[in-house]
């Protein structure tokens, strides 16, 4: 059992587009998070043959890197959660490109440690193919991979979340759902993986709200946000909200935001299911068997 696997009430798309309600299952839900948290917390401290174990692996979080600064600060407003969740795991921060700590520099601190890499990058694509697994091989740290963090149905908790902080009604009429779609804006790749991974999330995403929901690409990959929007309208669907599928604020992200011909919703950011997200990854990870060589990508 994975500790940190998501509870299906909080995750699982509900009949109709309609998320369950009420003071009684709220608070069982926050209930059994910080049971799961804690049960995740003692695991991580045992093997499996019942021994306690020393210092668990590190997390490293891999993230793009970008010139906006909205982006750094909401990274390491996410690492603070991780580490209110798991406070016995050291959580450290490498990037790929743009900002400060680089990751191969991050992975020369941790020496010859153990240490999971989890990518916040929620697709497939160059960089989780290449770019993460070649800066751990050159490392001396005794790494392994985690998959990126999407597609999951956490992730579609958190857009939900945003699109309702935005205006999305929670209720609406069959009239206003027949005239609703969203866009599920992400950044796009030329690997056809991202693709297949983007449209599932925005396949998971459509049965949780109930409406259509198209997915488009900022860059490298059709259609566009401007281009979906179209489509939808074509389709009768002329309240279109844009769900902004990007972990922080960026280029990409505003842009994407300033198409949007109704509403737009904030990137995923520091929402908490992102950081149960966070450590469900790297738990799937630390409980795969080892491979020779270590250094590999973790399943989905």
């Amino acid at each position: 059992m994975t500790a940190s696997n998501p509870l299906r009430d909080e995750s699982q798309p509900r009949p109709g587009g309609q998320p369950l309600r009420g003071g009684h299952l709220d608070s069982t839900a926050q209930l059994m998070n910080r049971i799961t948290s804690q049960l995740g917390s003692q695991l991580s401290l045992v093997s499996l043959d019942g021994r306690r174990r020393g210092t668990p692996p590190a997390l490293v979080l891999v993230g793009h890197g970008s010139r906006d600064p909205r982006a750094l600060s909401t990274i390491r407003a996410l690492i603070e959660k991780v580490r209110e969740l798991r406070p016995e795991v050291p959580v450290h921060l490498g990037h790929i490109e743009l900002n400060e700590p680089l990751l191969p520099d991050t992975l020369a601190s941790l020496g010859t440690a153990e240490a999971v890499l989890v990518p916040l990058l929620l697709s497939r694509g160059y960089h989780v193919k290449q770019d993460i697994p070649e800066a751990a091989a050159a490392s001396a740290a005794r790494t392994r991979v985690a998959a990126p963090l999407g597609p999951h149905p956490l992730l579609v908790e958190t857009l939900y979340a945003r699109l309702v902080e935005a205006g999305w009604r929670s209720r609406m009429s069959e009239a206003a759902r027949r005239s609703s779609g969203v866009v599920l804006a992400a950044a796009g790749s030329r690997d056809p993986d991202a693709a297949v991974d983007t449209r599932r999330t925005a396949q998971l995403l459509a049965e949780r709200l109930g409406v259509p929901v198209v997915p488009a690409y900022a860059s490298a990959a059709a259609p566009t946000v401007p281009h979906a929007v179209r489509a939808l309208a074509a389709r009768g669907r002329d309240r279109v909200a844009v769900a902004s599928y990007f972990t922080a604020p960026g280029r990409f992200a505003t842009e994407c935001a300033e198409a949007a011909p109704w509403i737009a919703a904030a990137p995923l950011g520091a929402h908490p299911a992102m950081a149960r997200l966070v450590l469900h990854r790297y738990d799937q990870t630390v409980a795969a068997p080892a491979s020779a060589p270590e250094r590999r990508l973790a399943s989905a």
